[in-house]
């Protein structure tokens, strides 16, 4: 503890937190040695969304659940989803469940696209965190994956109107 203050280390650690999210940066991760679009960090999401839907068999994707994932008003996850179909990622496909339902599916390419991302993503984790003992790299992601995990877990929160 800090005896002019009286801020222990783990206070100062857990408000170093926030700010240090802030400064993260998705894209400074992930382009940590070759670059990626914007358009296909945004691809991603909708195809990791797709993916995790055919993961759980019993359950169809639709542009409406897209956009409650990615808290994004639907015109904005239609875009999305229409930019994935156009560059052959995602296919429109009556549901099985529902045939009046329209739903999104995940194509070999998006598949593929999404293995490639997925390489990327580990490429530059293994990059960033090169000089780091193997233990903390493994200590680390475990615990951001918690974290994740954790965060998705937690209910949406409404917009407030300003």
């Amino acid at each position: 503890m800090d005896a002019t203050s009286g801020t222990t280390r783990a206070e100062e650690l857990m408000d170093a937190v926030g700010p240090a999210f802030s400064r993260l940066g998705r894209s400074v991760a992930l382009n940590a040695q070759k670059p990626i679009s914007r358009r296909d960090l945004t691809r991603t999401r909708v195809l990791q969304i797709a993916y995790d839907a055919a993961e759980r068999a019993d359950h169809d994707i639709t542009v409406g659940d897209i956009a409650e994932r990615l808290a994004v008003d639907p015109s904005a996850a239609s875009r999305m989803v229409s930019d994935a179909i156009s560059a052959g990622y995602l296919r429109r496909v009556a549901s099985q469940r529902d045939g009046r339902r329209t739903v999104v599916q995940l194509t070999d390419a998006g598949s593929a696209m999404l293995a490639d991302f997925r390489q990327h993503q580990r490429a530059a984790y293994e990059h960033i965190t090169r000089d780091w003992p193997e233990q903390e790299r493994l200590e680390f992601a475990r615990l951001l994956i918690k974290y994740v995990d954790a965060l998705a877990a937690l209910p949406a929160v409404p917009e407030r109107e300003d």
